[in-house]
């Protein structure tokens, strides 16, 4: 489980997942990941379809994460009841934003997420049962990732008081969509940027959250976690698999 890897200090290594293929989640789970973030924000993953995904990768061992659409309380639930292990949650800029993901996504009593017979419980005949729903809550709220993104201005100013809400596992930083909020558009090593990482990396870190980081190359993924990053996203699946195909296809053609 990926939490547990965390909690034993080992860095951890996903992909944004977007082939939309039960095949291609099997594929990245052979491949050696530790999870991967199902982007139902930008691609066109919907609840169905991403209930699939999530079942291919229990298949291999690959812990799957679920990027939701937005922050209402129907994304957050929906994804959680098909059986995501965490959620990356976009587009927030306010701590009361913030809470309410946590409201909407831990059960009682750290927040208020709708109880029903769903998968994630195993529709009620595997991990609760009557007289054990406390118990079920407390495992499932421990067990259960809510990782907001870092991602706007407002989020980055409000970064303290975020990273003290209870309920809230990590903090995800999206690195293109920051730097446009800083108006340095994938201005990388802009002075700015790479300060408002260190903000948010030692705020994160202060408050005993994990801190994950897209990176879109391998030079990048390593030194993040050599910086004290604990997850990386290593790329998009669709950019990885037409980048190998795109070299082959040059030394094939190669005289």
């Amino acid at each position: 489980m990926l939490k547990k890897k965390m909690e034993q200090g080992i860095p951890v290594i996903g992909t944004f997942f977007g082939m939309n293929s039960t095949l291609a989640v099997e594929c990245l789970g052979l491949a050696g990941l530790d999870f991967l973030v199902i982007d139902s924000e930008h691609s066109p993953a919907n609840v169905e379809s991403t209930l699939n995904y999530i079942i291919a990768a229990e298949l291999r061992g690959i812990t799957p994460l679920v990027r939701v659409k937005n922050h209402n309380r129907d994304s957050i639930l929906k994804m959680l009841d098909i059986g995501a292990k965490g959620l990356v949650i976009p587009c927030l800029e306010t701590p009361d934003e913030v809470r309410n993901v946590v409201k909407y996504g831990k059960f009682h009593p750290v927040g208020q997420r709708g109880v029903a017979m769903v998968r994630a419980g195993g529709f009620g005949f595997e991990d609760f049962s009557s007289g054990e729903l406390e118990k079920y809550f407390e495992i499932s709220n421990s067990e259960t990732m809510l990782i907001p993104q870092c991602e706007t201005r407002g989020f980055l100013e409000n970064i303290e008081e975020i990273c003290l809400i209870n309920g809230i596992d990590g903090i995800f930083i999206g690195p293109y969509d920051l730097s446009v909020a800083l108006n340095k558009p994938a201005k990388f090593n802009d002075p700015e940027f790479l300060s408002a990482l260190k903000r948010i990396l030692h705020t994160a870190q202060n408050a005993k959250k994990y801190v994950f980081i897209h990176a879109t190359s391998i030079q990048a993924a390593k030194q993040f976690l050599k910086d004290g990053f604990d997850g990386v996203t290593f790329n998009q699946d669709v950019v990885v698999f037409t980048n190998a195909f795109r070299e082959a296809v040059a030394e094939i053609r190669t005289n």
